[in-house]
């Protein structure tokens, strides 16, 4: 039985949503008998550990959560890539403000099992409260366990230790995954939503029937799913059947990765921009998506060894929002979007409707229907690079529309927006509430453009122009209202009467506005806040909306809600409030912005030390692992003749392992060839007693290779003539790993060695077929053993990592003894020399900043830097490949009011100068509110 694998590419592409059916207690419709016609109606609220049983089932148009249609809209993020679960509630607040319903969760496997039987689920690794904190916000959960997840992870999230078991196809590797997903899914059956005891909707399994039957027996009762290779795969039976699914995009690329050497995230997220991802995520609705995932929404950081070798440290993706946790400019389509899924519920139940076909040929004209409201969706996409305005033949629109340059639009025609129809907009509507006695209902588009709303009115209505930019006219029964876009920020029209008792406040914003606009529903009604950074939660007690969020710049405040609120708090203050024209609640003072953050200098207290003592001849290694494995389970072939030297086979699954052989009978030995196999950008060094030989640095990836996860290599290094003499000699051999392949082909791939993999001589008393010397014994060392509290890929086997030079005190409980230096350094020498410094910071209370490390120098320069934190692995810097300069220290694990340290290992080969050069710490967002953070535990010895 082989392992099904994704493929993560930047297009995952749709597939349909590969229910496995069959059900469960808790109430879970699963069954595989048609359920009856569900009609368009409200979207079920948002969900809650509620104590009650709840129905999860589908038909071919969605969703049904309690016999209601949910169209989901998911961001993907990884726990594993954000190591301070404080912070986990920042990012799933941001994404349930800004339009998304549900989270998509991987859980790498390596990441909570640093052995056979060993897991832990706590610290960073606690899964139970990212679900906790998940149902909390009101996100739905999309559970992914694996046990193979690729996500740019080691091993694909396969567990080091793995790869020297038995094949993928052997009963060991299945008993190995059993006792994994027993493992999580004791903690995923405490959230189920079926249950009411937390918001774990849907759960993702592999294309395998007894992954299935595990996951049930376990008594996961959600609809589970597949995904491979972007094609749809049910299981049960249930594949004849796919037309009785809804389409599922399980992992649309919302960004891509980047490689060694690229371009950086900031071209990813040019070339994969706002305009992108509306025409992706609209073009997949007009193909009956009605699940949608954006992969990544949150990419982070892969820190320590967790990343697989094809990326580095950042995981920033070019995501929504970056790797400080900001919104970035692609926040505006998937908010718009988003909220308009969940608010519109027209959206849950499309068909294809008649073909209509645009004047202009460069547009692309998909027309879908409700067959219970008769409402038309018309989604318009222009893949030129040119803004095109063409009018729609045979539709209600009877003037033109624009799409501009290579983008996307949703129109609509008979829609119902409260009590009023909309006969048809130009631009694109958002969202649509009940605040109060009114409605009020958003439209969004491009800054400048003149936007036009048109009403059916069978009286004429009484319209109000509140801001001055907003204009209307009444004929035969059609309410029009125009309004240039973002032109003194909201335009504001208000209609009374034309037949209707409530009154319709239509608000026309552009792309910086609309996602200063917070929906937000509460047990007494929904509140609509305008003008904050964020809003965080709303809520209302008697006469007061209590609003938490945060601001950036000085900004207004506007907040409509129920009847009979009277005041407004902002983080706990009251505001001084006055009611406006439009039934809201105004702010009479802006709230403040973010006072400015001040950042040490790193500049001074640095203190440096040289190490690498294992290339000393006299070096005590009687403490390493001895090579004396004949076999292995790699697919790497072991040497005839030679002992396994793969890191794997020995215990060393993560960061640098060093190699001693002790060498006998080996004179006129002229050089030596050192076999190795490394993940992207491994390297080699050698010494002969205490002598450098030289190193060997595998190449940087080209477009043909920058998807290839493991290298081999071959580095022959002559011997200087003064070591050409007999006796014994000492060979010390450092190798850099990194990372594990990810196997996305289900060959075993993960399995390739590590470390080196042979070692021949060549001199005049080495002719092996003879039976001559040089005769060899290798001893080596990995990591000296699991950190208990950063886990297995945090450390590798440098001196430094083994004595604890990288934590915040030194075994020795000070780093007085290391000799005192400034940056920017200048050595020349082959090995590793650690720099550590001490800094404070106070930031001020009631302030999240999100701060980086800057590391930047000459590119000539050969040589990269592992950066720690408190002790904690937070990235690999490779000064001549690039492209990463600036690491993401993560709050909680960074001090943001107290002291740090930091402490850098730089392995240069020799050959050039080696820094650091520039190192400085970098302000790369600020905003005044956030969520309490606690500090990460971050122990010495």
């Amino acid at each position: 039985m082989g392992l099904s694998r994704r493929t993560f590419s930047a297009l995952a592409g749709t597939t349909a949503l590969g229910f496995v059916l069959g059900g469960g207690s808790g109430g879970s419709s699963t069954n595989a008998s048609s359920p009856p016609p569900v009609p368009t109606g409200p979207a079920p609220g948002p969900p809650a550990t509620d104590g009650r049983g709840h129905t999860v089932g589908f038909d071919r148009y969605s969703l049904l959560v309690d016999g209601k249609r949910l169209v989901l809209w998911s961001g993907e993020m990884h726990p594993f890539r954000l190591p301070s679960p404080s912070l986990w509630r920042d990012v799933l607040e941001k994404m349930r403000a800004h339009g998304y319903n549900a989270v998509s969760v991987a859980v790498s496997w390596n990441y909570h099992c640093p052995a056979p039987g060993s897991y832990d689920f706590t610290g960073v690794r606690d899964l139970d409260l990212f679900l906790r904190t998940a149902a909390q916000t009101g996100l739905y959960v999309i559970l992914r366990p694996g046990p193979y997840l690729g996500a740019d992870v080691d091993a694909g999230g396969l567990p080091g230790w793995l790869t020297a078991t038995e094949g993928r196809a052997h009963p060991k590797y299945l008993s190995y995954a059993d006792e994994w997903l027993t493992e999580v899914n004791a903690i995923a059956a405490r959230h189920l939503f079926t249950k009411g005891a937390g918001t774990v909707l849907l759960y993702q399994i592999e294309n395998e029937p007894h992954l299935y039957k595990k996951v049930r027996a376990d008594g996961i009762d959600v609809p589970l799913f597949h995904s491979d290779q972007g094609r749809g795969h049910f299981g049960a039976g249930a594949a004849k059947a796919a037309s009785r699914f809804p389409g599922f995009v399980t992992e649309f690329g919302a960004g891509s990765s980047d490689p060694w050497g690229g371009k950086g995230y900031a071209q990813a997220r040019r070339a994969q921009d706002a305009a992108y991802e509306r025409r992706s995520y609209l073009t997949d609705l007009a193909d009956g998506v009605t699940l949608h995932n954006a992969y990544m929404t949150f990419g982070g950081t892969s820190w320590g060894w967790l990343p697989a070798p094809v990326v580095y440290t950042s995981y920033d993706y070019g995501a929504a929002f970056d790797e400080g946790r900001n919104a970035t400019a692609k926040v505006a389509p998937m908010h718009q979007i988003g909220h308009l899924l969940q608010r519109q519920p027209d959206f849950a139940k499309l068909d294809r409707a008649a073909k209509v076909k645009a004047s202009d040929d460069r547009l692309r004209v998909y027309h879908l229907a409700n067959p219970d409201t008769d409402a038309e969706v018309y989604v318009l996409r222009n893949d030129s690079a040119e803004k095109v305005s063409s009018t729609l033949p045979g539709t209600a629109f009877d003037v033109p529309v624009t799409v501009p340059a290579r983008d996307a639009r949703l129109l609509a025609t008979g829609l119902a927006i409260g009590q009023r129809k909309l006969r048809y907009s130009t631009v694109q509507p958002m969202l649509c509430v009940t605040a109060g006695r009114q409605d009020i209902a958003v439209f969004a588009g491009p800054y400048g453009e003149m936007a036009q709303v048109v009403l059916d009115c069978p009286e004429e209505p009484t319209t109000t122009r509140l801001d001055a930019e907003g204009a209307w006219v009444y004929d035969r029964g059609l309410l029009r209202v125009t309004a240039p876009l973002g032109v003194g920020g909201l335009t504001r029209v208000k209609v009374e009467g034309g037949g209707h008792d409530r009154t319709m406040l239509l608000i026309f914003a552009d792309d910086a506005n609309a996602v200063r606009l917070w929906p937000y529903d509460t047990p007494s009604g929904t509140a609509l806040v305008y003008g904050p950074a964020l809003v965080r939660g709303v809520v209302l007690r008697d006469s007061t909306v209590h609003l938490t969020g945060d601001t950036i710049g000085e900004t207004g405040l506007e907040v409509w809600g129920p009847r009979g609120i009277g005041q407004v708090t902002w983080n706990g203050s009251l505001l001084r409030t006055r009611i406006s024209g439009t039934e809201s609640l105004l702010a009479e003072q802006p709230l403040p912005g973010v006072r400015p953050v001040a950042l040490p200098a790193l500049d001074g207290g640095w203190r440096r030390r040289t190490e690498n003592p294992e290339s000393d001849p006299g070096f005590d290694d009687s403490a390493w692992k001895a090579a004396d494995k004949k076999s292995s389970y790699s697919v790497t072939p072991v040497p005839e003749g030679q002992p396994v030297l793969f890191a794997d086979d020995y215990g060393f699954h993560y960061g640098d392992v060093w190699y001693r052989g002790r060498l006998t009978d080996a004179a006129g030995l002229e050089s030596v060839s050192l076999a190795y196999s490394t993940g992207t950008q491994g390297l080699l060094m050698a010494w002969l007693d205490g002598e450098p030989l030289g190193t060997h640095r595998m190449p940087v990836p080209d477009s043909s290779t920058v998807r290839q996860g493991s290298w081999r290599a071959t580095a022959t290094l002559p011997v200087p003539q003064q070591l050409r003499t007999g006796g014994s000699h000492v060979l010390s051999v450092l190798v850099r790993r990194m990372q594990h392949d990810q196997d996305g082909e289900a060959l075993d791939t993960h399995k390739a060695a590590r470390g080196l993999t042979a070692v021949t001589f060549k001199g005049a008393s080495s002719d092996a077929s003879s039976g001559a010397s040089p005769k060899v014994s290798w001893r080596l060392q990995g990591a000296a053993g699991l950190d208990p509290v950063r886990g297995p890929q945090n450390n590798g086997g440098l001196y430094g990592e083994r004595e604890g030079w990288h934590l915040p005190d030194l075994a020795d409980g000070s780093d007085g003894d290391w000799e005192p230096t400034d940056l920017p350094r200048a050595d020349r020498r082959q090995g590793v020399t650690w720099y550590r410094t001490a800094f404070r910071l106070a930031v001020e209370a009631g302030t999240d900043a999100s701060i980086g490390l800057v590391l930047d120098d000459d590119p000539a320069r050969a040589y990269r830097v592992q950066i720690f934190l408190n002790g904690w692995n937070l990235g690999q810097y490779i000064n001549d490949v690039g492209p990463q300069h600036t690491f993401v220290l993560p709050n909680g694990i960074l001090r943001t009011r107290g002291a740090n340290t930091l402490a850098l290992a730089v392995l240069s080969d020799g050959t050039t100068p080696a820094g650091p050069g520039e190192v400085r710490l970098t302000l790369l967002g600020a905003a005044a509110g956030g969520v309490p953070v606690t500090p990460v535990a971050s122990p010495g010895r």
